[in-house]
């Protein structure tokens, strides 16, 4: 499970002043849902992501990921965690075998065990073809499922994406949403942040819409329709950042 508690994070710009990326969010997402964390750029979602993946150290409020909290168990929350940053780097020199066998050997893992996990992420993730290829080759849609792959290799109970399918091909992107979909059929605890609203109509069993480092709505998207009387979700998000507000009861 993840529960996030009044997370918030600060940051002091010398120009700008007090910079709030995350205020007072709380949510929780338990094993076998997927919980979409929906907003613009510069919204607060990688922020809220950094600090459930111990990347950053809150200013107030508390998580825990699979029981263990990010302030005073962040090694347990990293070793149970698998987290895909947007902005991940690929070293080009290595295949995407060695790739995936180094972080493999970062989590303990043996070499048994590194060549199992790596065919079951590759045939899921249609990653054969290249898998012995060096990195610096790949197209985006190589390298993201290569990332996807480096990061799920110890087979973690809670999965974070953040932005997965940004800048793929229609069919990299499939593959990448049908693997998702699978992780929450195994069991698995997925936050999944995107802007992509059909992505998020597709996957997700409940939505967050943060805006400003505020989560201004959660709920199912039938919960949400009902609230915002809107069926189309990019109309709901409208009216949530702009604040036009719920329908009347």
């Amino acid at each position: 499970m993840i529960d996030a508690r009044h997370l918030t994070k600060v940051f002091h710009d010398k120009k700008r002043g007090e910079i709030r990326a995350v205020d007072d969010v709380s949510f929780r997402c338990e094993p076998g849902r997927i919980y979409g964390l929906l907003g613009a750029n510069g919204a607060g979602k990688t922020t809220t992501l950094r600090l459930l993946a111990t990347l950053l150290k809150p200013t107030a409020g508390d998580a825990t990921v699979a029981g263990f909290g990010v302030a005073t168990a962040p090694e347990r929350v990293r070793a149970s965690l698998g987290f895909l940053a947007a902005s991940t780097a690929l070293y080009g020199r290595l295949t995407a075998r060695e790739t995936i066998a180094y972080f493999g050997q970062l989590n303990g893992m043996d070499d048994a065990l590194i060549a199992a996990r790596t065919k079951l992420l590759a045939d899921e993730l249609e990653m054969h073809d290249f898998l012995d290829r060096r990195v610096d080759k790949f197209s985006t849609g190589m390298k993201q499922k290569t990332s996807i792959a480096r990061t799920l290799i110890h087979d973690p109970a809670v999965l974070i994406f953040d932005e997965p399918t940004l800048g793929l091909d229609v069919m990299a992107a499939r593959t990448i949403v049908r693997f998702v979909r699978d992780c929450r059929a195994r069991g698995k605890t997925v936050i999944y942040s995107t802007h992509i609203m059909s992505e998020v109509e597709k996957l997700c069993d409940a939505i967050g819409i943060i805006h400003d480092g505020r989560l201004l709505a959660t709920g199912t998207l039938e919960e949400l329709r009902i609230a915002y009387a809107e069926s189309d979700l990019e109309e709901i998000f409208v009216k949530v950042v702009t604040g036009a507000g719920k329908a009347a009861a």
